[in-house]
């Protein structure tokens, strides 16, 4: 399946929702793994804004990729952000996955106690 890269440069973004496992089977509980590595799965809700427009996008981010405390309207870097068109059973949308997510907040506040 297709996956492109989207670019982050020029955007700003921010922790709209904090990170939370992502559910595979919502009918069992069964959680999503990473088919690559087998880590946990989890989706960060994130305020994306650029070129005068935003929205809110859900990102899938392995567990050992969130770091850093992501609290609501903390600003975050997203790393190798793609997006992925999908459909299944008439349903279609664009699924964004990224390999880390990082808080700046935390980076902010050493460099200024520094």
């Amino acid at each position: 399946m297709r996956q492109i890269p989207v670019d982050t440069s020029a955007a700003m973004v921010m922790v709209a929702q904090p990170p939370q496992p992502k559910v595979k089977d919502r009918r069992t509980g069964e959680l999503a793994l990473d088919v690559e590595t087998g880590a946990q799965l989890m989706t960060v809700g994130v305020l994306f804004a650029a070129n005068g427009e935003a929205e809110v996008l859900a990102v899938t981010v392995p567990q050992p990729g969130v770091t850093g405390e992501l609290v609501m309207g903390s600003p975050v870097a997203l790393t190798g952000l793609t997006a992925r068109p999908w459909e299944r059973d008439g349903r279609h949308g664009i699924a964004f996955r990224a390999v880390a997510v990082t808080s700046l907040a935390e980076g902010a506040s050493k460099s200024k106690a520094a």
